[in-house]
């Protein structure tokens, strides 16, 4: 048949060229879309129930098929387009839409949705201004979503969440098309005498009058785009609420606000309460691997923090978080705003995160740890100030503030507000009787009796807390978590003399622990990150933009519009008896013995203390101008010659001379004394102390030390292996302290050099042993070492490890002639078995020495100053100090002050010693010591390095 149509039509038989000039012919198009809409009709009305009829189906999947391809295709055709204008003028789209809800059919319903998609993306015929398309499109989505509609696959339902999307999207570019999607019936006095509480609470009355609304919130905790289609569209449409004020009532009387703030609230109860805080084994970072650090143990209750499905669920409700916080963004309601941040104070903070964090504990497998990773969490990943401002406000026990009455508060949207407010309050009244609060336990008696805890991985991810409170949100904890006072004048500056001999102590303490002679490098490295860390923290925009240019430097675009903000940080000091500070300087105190996590959490808390340009460093960090005192006689202190005295005292020359004076003084270096340091500076030298203690305590302390810089090294330019060994190179990276990754890196110019392989560690110990069994080509004198150091290395081994020895170890010293005259001379046959004996007899030595158990050693008072070496005066020690008479000792039994405790008595478990009792001694490894040895000395240079950057940075040195 239609081999005849075709000859008498006289067309063409060949069937490419005809659908060619099909398609360009709109005639053609249209009589052929004629006829497939008609077939359409002719198969629904003849089919009693598509959804057990299969031939109909599928001959209804086909026809739709057709008619959307049609349509596609012309609106890519220039103009005319006659099927896209019989779309609209016969109305094909409501059948259609009748045809998809009864059909049970996901075929169909596929194809049903792609044809609605052609007609909008067709941007003619005003398909989503008119009343009945947005009916029927409504209609439709609203059934095939439904409870009683079938299941559809995810493909579908990201092409349903997909064309929603696009209709708020064109809303959102013309607002004028939102009276065909949102029809608000309003709900007068009498109709609310008929409706339950609960359903006017949950906004069940009102999804009539916006079912894309309803369906956009429906998907907004999905994963993947269909999640992101949807809450991206339900921010268009908050966004178009501030051209209506019909839809910004509607959007207030609404369930969204309550939607959204049990939404949240169930993702964080889907959250494990009991959590340890872990890492996979092919990813444990050198410095754990380089440790005591263990595996902790978990379970079907315990949590680990690297299983697939905790990182699942934490990133999905930080997903959702994110959500509220562009909500926020988008919307321009001030009314929308409040409803929004009230029932996320009631609903989310007052219900779910304070009680959690009330009832946590660290003895029950771990609840504290859960509850703080997840307050840590929340913090870093919010910026909005009002949902910051709400957080640490209510856990904080902030006092609240009462902002006036609005001048409008008789707008209807005022009043919905305001009803909305009542209705949240008689819900919340009947759900408790009596709800926790604050006042009684807040978040600063949390942080520190979590710090006093025994269980170290609280103390860990308290101190992460801390730091994020710090870095981020700095003005909440002046007043709450610091013990802080203010600052008037710039007389509490330190001095230039003061100010380079508080570096020169810190680098001096530094130098005392040895090393290459490559600091410098070091040095340089930690200065541009301490600056960027500096310049990037909140309080510091004010101070710097107005030495910078306004264009390159942004002040936050989304001020606080809550009343009960904190005001501006202003010019403060850390008191020395803060107990947040002493309770981290004791946990610095026990150093070594830490778990070297701590001690990361830890050097990066008392960092983070120090990089707010408001925080005066004088008093706790170093040394307090008030403390200065002066040698009389010290030759540096000459007064200038006095000016002749016929010069008129308001004259250029005398002002000059004055300058000049006042300058000389404050370049003047104040007599160094221990008792005027602050607790922090005191703590730092007892541990350099511990370092010489352990230096004379351990064999081959410098020799294991430097090994395991360079192990470091090796392990930061390594592929990453299975299984990392304690003994053994490790993979992943080097470890950082407070933060700084470069503090390592920058360590070895070796290391640095791309056109020189590095040795692995046995290379290390074949090169030293052939150097010193003779070889020409190897020089016998240690690598870089100072010559301090090299006298550690020869120091005799103790009895108890003598018995590991069968042979001397050679001395390092020694150079290739005086081996080579020994007397029986080493033939070059049996060289490398020899060699390999001697490989062996290293590794195994050092082994042994490595395992050994060690606990906190002690020291005695210091007596003799510490040499700088940065050919600069010392005059860092006092000279009743270094006599070693009752001075030096009473500062030695001082070290121990501002916390209450004795420095020296190592408590159980990172555990508090209660006065009288004896508690067994903490012991670790030597390994584990050598990692934090290395962890203490690139701490010593980073506190010199944020004393030098925020005197530049700051202006906080006095030179008149």
């Amino acid at each position: 048949m239609d081999f005849w149509s075709r000859l008498l039509a006289h067309t063409p038989l060949s069937s490419a060229s005809s659908r060619k000039d099909f398609a360009k012919d709109p005639a053609r198009r249209l009589h052929r879309f004629e006829k497939e809409y008609s077939q359409l009709l002719h198969t629904w009305r003849h089919s009693s129930n598509l959804a057990h009829d299969d031939e109909a189906a599928e001959q209804i999947e086909i026809r739709l098929q057709e008619l959307t391809s049609l349509l596609s295709d012309e609106s890519r055709r220039p103009l005319p387009h006659p099927c896209i204008s019989f779309a609209a003028a016969k109305q094909v789209y409501i059948p259609v839409a009748k045809i998809a809800t009864s059909s049970y059919n996901e075929w169909i319903i596929k194809e049903a949705v792609l044809f609605f998609a052609t007609l909008i993306e067709s941007e003619e015929e005003a398909f989503v201004e008119n009343d009945n398309f947005s009916g029927s499109l409504t209609n439709l989505l609203v059934r095939i979503t439904g409870a009683n509609s079938i299941r559809l696959s995810a493909e579908i339902e990201a092409r349903i969440v997909e064309l929603a999307f696009n209709i708020t999207t064109k809303i959102r570019l013309n607002p004028e098309i939102l009276p065909a999607w949102f029809k608000s019936h309003h709900h007068g006095p009498h109709d609310a005498k008929h409706v339950d509480d609960h359903d006017k609470f949950t906004g069940k009355t009102q999804k009539q009058d916006f079912p894309l609304f309803y369906l956009l919130m429906d998907y907004i905790h999905h994963e993947g785009k269909v999640g992101d289609f949807a809450r991206t569209g339900l921010l268009y449409i908050i966004e178009a609420a501030s051209s209506s004020v019909l839809l910004e009532q509607w959007i207030v009387e609404s369930d969204l606000s309550t939607l959204m703030a049990t939404g949240l609230g169930a993702l964080y109860s889907q959250l494990s309460r009991k959590l340890v805080i872990d890492h996979p084994s092919n990813e444990v970072p050198p410095c754990l691997a380089l440790s005591d650090y263990e595996h902790p143990k978990s379970n079907y209750e315990i949590v680990s923090s690297c299983s697939p499905e905790f990182l699942s669920h934490v990133d999905t409700f930080l997903s959702h978080l994110l959500f509220w916080q562009d909500v926020l963004n988008h919307c321009k309601s001030v009314e929308v705003k409040s409803t929004l941040l009230e029932h996320f104070q009631v609903i989310f903070l007052q219900q779910l995160l304070y009680p959690s964090l009330l009832e946590s504990s660290d003895v029950d497998g771990g609840s504290s740890v859960a509850v703080l990773t997840y307050l840590r969490r929340i913090l870093e990943s919010v910026d909005h100030p009002d949902m910051i401002n709400l957080i640490l406000h209510y856990l904080l026990a902030l006092p609240d503030v009462v902002s006036p009455a609005p001048a409008d508060s008789g707008d209807i949207v005022s009043a919905a507000r305001k009803r909305k407010s009542l209705d949240l309050a008689t819900m919340m009244a009947s759900k408790s009787e009596e709800a926790a609060d604050p006042l009684l336990f807040n978040l600063v008696d949390l942080i520190r009796a979590c710090l006093r805890s025994q269980n170290h991985q609280t103390v860990h991810v308290t101190l992460q807390l801390v730091s994020t409170i710090l870095k981020r949100h700095h003005r909440y904890a002046v007043t709450t978590l610091l013990d802080t006072e203010g600052v008037l004048d710039e007389s509490h500056h330190r001095t230039a003399g003061a100010q380079a001999q508080e570096i020169d102590y810190l680098m001096a303490l530094a130098g005392t622990i040895g090393g290459d002679d490559t600091f410098n490098e070091l040095y340089e490295n930690l200065l541009r990150d301490t600056l960027g860390r500096v310049e990037n923290h909140p309080c510091s925009t004010p101070l710097i933009t107005p030495k910078t240019s306004t264009n390159n430097h942004q002040l936050p675009a989304v001020p606080d519009s809550l009343p009960s903000a904190p005001r501006s940080v202003r010019s403060h000091t850390l008191r020395p008896e803060d107990p947040l500070l002493n309770i981290m300087l004791d946990r610095l105190e026990t150093f070594f013995t830490n778990p070297v996590e701590t001690n990361l959490c830890l050097t990066e808390a008392v960092i983070d203390l120090a990089v707010c340009g408001y925080m005066h460093l004088e008093g706790w960090f170093l040394r307090s101008p008030q403390s200065y005192h002066f040698d009389e006689d010290d030759e540096e202190d000459e007064e200038l010659p006095l000016p002749d005295p016929s010069l008129d005292p308001e004259s250029q020359e005398y002002a000059e001379y004055v300058q000049m004076q006042q300058l000389k003084e404050c370049r003047r270096r104040p007599k160094w004394n221990q008792s005027s340091l602050p607790r922090l500076l005191k703590v730092l030298q007892l541990l350099c102390d511990q370092v010489e203690a352990y230096r004379e305590q351990v064999p081959r302390f410098d020799d294991l030390l430097q090994q395991r810089r360079e192990a470091f090294q090796i392990a930061d330019h390594a592929p990453p292996i299975p299984t990392p060994s304690r003994a053994r190179t490790p993979s992943s990276q080097a470890p950082t302290v407070a933060g700084t990754p470069s503090i390592e890196k920058g360590m070895f110019d070796e290391a640095r050099n791309p056109s020189r392989e590095r040795p692995s560690g046995l290379e290390v110990f074949a090169q030293r042993i052939l150097s010193e069994l003779g070889t020409p080509s190897r020089s016998g004198s240690p690598r870089g070492r100072k010559e301090t150091r090299r006298v550690a290395s020869e120091r005799v081994v103790p009895m108890n490890d003598a018995t590991l020895l069968r042979t001397p170890i050679p001395n390092r010293s020694f150079s290739p002639t005086s081996v080579a005259s020994a007397p029986a001379p080493i033939s070059w046959d049996n060289r490398g078995d020899i060699l390999n004996s001697q490989v062996k007899a290293f590794q195994a030595i050092d082994q042994s020495i490595l395992a050994r158990r060690i606990g906190i050693p002690e020291v005695k008072p210091l007596v003799e100053p510490i040499t700088l070496s940065y050919d600069r005066k010392p005059a860092i020690v006092s000279a009743d100090s270094a006599e070693g008479g009752e001075d030096a000792s009473d500062d030695a039994e001082g070290e121990g002050e501002g916390g209450g405790e004795d420095a020296l008595l190592a408590p159980s478990e990172d555990g508090e010693t209660d006065a009288g009792t004896v508690v067994e001694e903490k012991t670790v490894s030597v390994s584990h010591v050598l990692t934090n040895v290395v962890l203490l000395q690139s701490f010593l240079f980073e506190m010199a390095s944020v004393v030098q950057v925020r005197a530049g940075l700051f202006d906080e040195v006095r030179y008149t």
